[in-house]
């Protein structure tokens, strides 16, 4: 019997020798299917939780108004805490994308609940920001602790860092293609790592999923009309796309300056959210609409259904730009968003396309030239308007990209492959270096 057991032992060996020289891959699919399990698992309730909150806090600042004047208060905590508790965790999304570069020690799990925190306060008291930069920091903050578990080295700290991105925009928006795609092409403009595909798709997937079953719903968008594909449609795609590289590119530079000034001239970090705080607030009420606070999501709903003012882009850029940079928390995304489809809805009053089109080209391009992800956005065009706008929203995000150049919110995004000859010394610079 005991000659037996060693035989089939023997066997065993031999036949589980033979699988992994077959299927050398195997063992990389086993194990980051169930890291991707566990990363989709935690950043798609972090999600849930943080969308349901963020609801919540609209809803209560619409219905209780008066809370818009004490913005300059909440920006002054919001300060204070990240003054003298997360001064290491203040870089936010650059912070993720640094150690996507180059992983060095873990990312405090504070950041996650700091982030959470300063968000809901941002827009319970009517800042203009958005959610992807929280659920992305979020999902990097709570996935990086699986780091030592698991016993990852360097490299497979940043492809885990990678697939929580993925999780985490895939989760935000209810976009897992193009949240995975982000991922790989967010932290290096011009390059995707490919040794990163399974874990940012499946993290992301399963993020997704999760966000679901918890019963959290998603804006739904809709474009009535798409014209047949032409050449006239198509140029007037490209003159749309080159506007929304400009635009891009302007918010994107104009975002940095102002931090830039605020930071030279008030000295005290937790003093400049409330000079933002009173910017803001002042706006408010001087203007009697709360349209350009918060996320913005009716004001986009509505730029699909009717032409819109072009002056609508412009001032929900201002308010953005002036809660940001004041340091108060969120993302750029869905404002960009808001800025991208009210400037398109905005165009169809002398490009002749129809305005829906227009609305969901400029959704994702002017994000694409704002963040050098072009793939993702065509992707998540297609997976939010349907693929019949796909050719279109592709030329827009393409012209975009490629027009706003080696700009980006994000400054730590290092350049892969430059996005014209003339700028091959640029290469392996980050944005902020330029």
């Amino acid at each position: 019997m005991s000659e037996n057991k060693r035989t089939i032992r023997r066997k065993t060996t031999f036949h589980t020798r033979f699988f992994f020289r077959k299927y050398p891959a195997f063992p990389y699919i086993l194990k980051w299917l169930c890291i991707s399990i566990i990363i989709g698992a935690l950043a798609g309730t972090a999600s849930a939780g943080f969308l349901t909150s963020l609801e919540w806090a609209t809803n209560f600042r619409e219905n209780h108004l008066w809370l818009i004047a004490l913005l300059p208060a909440a920006g002054f905590l919001i300060g204070l805490l990240y003054h003298h508790f997360g001064k290491d965790v203040e870089a936010g999304n650059n912070l993720l994308i640094s150690n996507i570069h180059d992983p060095k020690e873990i990312i405090p799990f504070k950041m996650a609940p700091f982030v959470y925190l300063g968000t809901i306060v941002t827009h319970l008291f009517g800042g203009s920001a958005g959610r992807e930069g929280t659920a992305l920091q979020m999902a990097g903050a709570i996935a990086d602790q699986l780091s030592k578990p698991f016993k990852l080295d360097k490299e497979e700290r940043k492809t885990l860092l990678i697939a929580a991105v993925a999780a985490g925009f895939g989760s935000v928006f209810g976009t897992p293609l193009a949240g995975a795609v982000f991922g790989l092409e967010v932290f290096l403009i011009g390059r995707i790592r490919y040794n990163a595909i399974f874990p940012a798709f499946a993290s992301a997937v399963f993020a997704d999923l999760v966000t679901s079953l918890w019963n959290v719903k998603h804006t739904h968008y809709h474009i009535d009309l798409v014209p047949k594909l032409e050449f006239s449609p198509v140029l007037y795609s490209v003159l749309a796309g080159i506007i929304f590289g400009i635009c891009a590119a302007s918010f994107s530079r104009i975002l940095h300056w102002m931090g830039s000034v605020l930071k030279s001239n008030i000295k005290y970090p937790p003093l400049r959210p409330v000079i933002g705080g009173i910017i803001i607030a002042v706006a408010v009420f001087a203007m009697g609409t709360t349209r350009y606070i918060g996320l913005g999501i009716p004001v986009i709903l509505e730029s699909f259904e009717k032409q819109l003012p072009f002056y609508d882009f412009a001032l929900k850029m201002i308010f953005t730009i002036v809660t940001l940079s004041a340091g108060f928390k969120g993302g750029e995304v869905t404002p960009l968003f808001f800025i991208g489809a009210t400037l398109g809805s905005a165009l169809s009053l002398f490009i002749p396309l129809p305005f829906g089109l227009l609305a969901g080209m400029g959704f994702v391009a002017v994000f694409a030239g704002a963040t050098n992800t072009p793939l993702a956005c065509m992707l998540m065009g297609i997976e939010l308007f349907g693929a019949e706008s796909g050719v279109y929203i592709a030329i827009a995000c393409v012209v975009s990209y490629l027009l706003s150049g080696h700009n980006s919110i994000y400054t730590k995004q290092r350049i892969g492959e430059a996005k014209n000859r003339r700028y091959e010394s640029d290469r392996d610079s980050s944005v902020s270096d330029l």
